[in-house]
Parts: C-alpha cells; structure tokens; sequence
C-alpha cells in the first residue's frame, strides 16, 4: 500500500480512524478518573498520555477537540485534579465501555461495573481495580489550534502501586501489573517482556541486563 496526501484525505472516514490511529503503534491504555465541583465522578479511557519529565514528575495527555462535551476536560479544568489509572487484563472490557458517549448524570464507574476509590484530601476518584493509581495535579492547559484538540499537562502528586511490581532500581514491571496496550481504536493487548538492556554508551554494544524481573518483590 502507497498513499500520498489526496490518497489519505479520500479514505472513508471510519476506515481513516482505525487506520490512522494504527500507524503510531502500540499505545498504553489508562482510565482517567475525575468529578466536578459537586463530586459527580467520571471516568474515561484515554490512549495519549505521555510522559513530560520525571523532576518534576509531569504527564501530558491529549483530549479530542471540545466541539461536543468532554466532560473529563471540563472537570479537570474546574477542580485541577485528576487520577490516571493503568487499564489492566482483568478490565480492559469495562475501560473500553467508558468511551460510550454517556450523559453528565450518569457515572461511568457505576454504569460499567468499577469501584470509585477516594483518598483523603485528593479530589478525584481512583479505580480501584486498577494496579497502578496517579493522582495527578492540573499545571498546564494548551489548546492547540492545529486540530483544536487540548493538551493538559499535570504533575504526579500521589502515587499508589502494589509493591510487587517495582523493582530495587526503580523499574515498574507493567507486565506483572497485567496492565494492557491499545492498537487503533479498539484492539487491546497485554505487555508480554523481551528484556531490560544496559545503559546506552558510544561504542558498547547494548547488553542484555539482568533478568527484568529478579529483583521485584515475591
């Protein structure tokens, strides 16, 4: 298959989608937890987001434009504050149900069948399902006018993951976690380990480092 720019303008629209968002690979899945200033919760799965820097930790994440309701935006910039929550084998059926268009009055927690998990003095729900948990702050909003979609930019204020899966040198087995990888819009799947390399130096070749998962936690 060859296409040029007119070719890829001329697909149909759905098979334009799916194809598109297939080309970048394979992406993380997470589930986006939020409420507004009434505590009505949300939660959304999201495909986009993407690490900033780790000092400070910061997260970026990609919403659709906002010609309809977002309602994970529009919580997000009316409380500052949001979860990231890792989608794992155990729901990724369920996660995927939360990209249904449901009204502002229904939660998705309760209408897909998973567990809002409040903390004390964070305002957004976590699910609890869920192996890896990020509360997340609001630092920055970006409209980009490219596509009229919304860069939100947060840092990691709170961190809950299972000691089991981090390592002594920080490494995090997202493996163990089951936690699951999206294709397209709508092929899910699990994060299977090829290995851990050394650091990378000019004029060493790349070694395989110890085995990934030796020194996490029984």
């Amino acid at each position: 298959m060859l296409l040029n720019k007119e070719d890829i303008e001329g697909l149909e629209n759905r098979y334009r989608g799916l194809f598109i968002n297939a080309l970048s690979g394979m992406k993380a899945a997470h589930l986006i937890g939020t409420c507004d200033g009434h505590e009505h919760s949300n939660l959304a799965i999201f495909t986009s987001v993407f690490h900033i820097g780790s000092h400070p930790p910061l997260l970026g994440m990609i919403s659709r434009p906002h010609s309809v309701a977002r309602h994970t935006l529009e919580n997000i910039l009316e409380t500052k504050h949001y979860s990231i929550n890792h989608v794992n084998e155990s729901i990724y059926q369920q996660a995927h149900q939360t990209s249904a268009r449901y009204d502002r009055s229904t939660s998705e927690f309760q209408a897909v069948g998973l567990s809002e998990q409040w903390i004390e003095d964070f305002p957004a729900p976590f699910v609890e399902q869920s192996r890896v948990q990020l509360g997340m702050e609001l630092r920055e909003h970006q409209h980009l006018a490219i596509n009229n979609t919304d860069m939100i930019i947060g840092e990691i204020i709170h961190i809950n993951i299972k000691d089991d899966i981090v390592s002594d040198d920080g490494y995090v087995a997202v493996g163990r976690a089951e936690s699951v990888m999206v294709s397209s819009l709508d092929t899910y799947h699990s994060c299977d380990l090829l290995s851990r390399l050394s650091y990378a130096k000019p004029g060493a070749a790349a070694q395989l480092a110890e085995k990934a998962d030796s020194s996490l936690k029984k």
